[in-house]
């Protein structure tokens, strides 16, 4: 699956994109007309522990999928993002099997 990735406030470095590609490809399992993931790392300047933000918009038929999350690490976000991200695209596909 085709990823761009977009680090704001800072340079993701390659363990963080390869961990991403990685979790998203892994997505392909369950629904496979993806046609493409943007992703969005971002540094809240706060005080708070949890000030990582990632999103991620995934381009299917039908329309996009977009999940946000706010954690202390960017790996724990992807690992919600995606999961979240697997529940919505199982919908999907149930939706679209049951109308053929």
């Amino acid at each position: 699956m085709k990823m761009n990735l977009q680090s704001v406030n800072f340079n993701a470095d390659q363990k963080l994109i390869d961990f991403t590609q990685k979790k998203l490809d892994k997505l392909e399992n369950y629904f496979d007309k993806i046609i493409h993931a943007d992703v969005f790392f971002k540094v809240q300047n706060t005080s708070a522990k949890e000030n990582k933000i990632t999103e991620i918009l995934i381009s299917v038929p039908g329309g996009d999928l977009i999940v946000k999350k706010t954690c202390s690490k960017f790996e724990a976000c992807v690992d919600e993002c995606v999961n979240s991200l697997q529940r919505q695209l199982i919908k999907r596909k149930e939706k679209m099997s049951a109308h053929v």
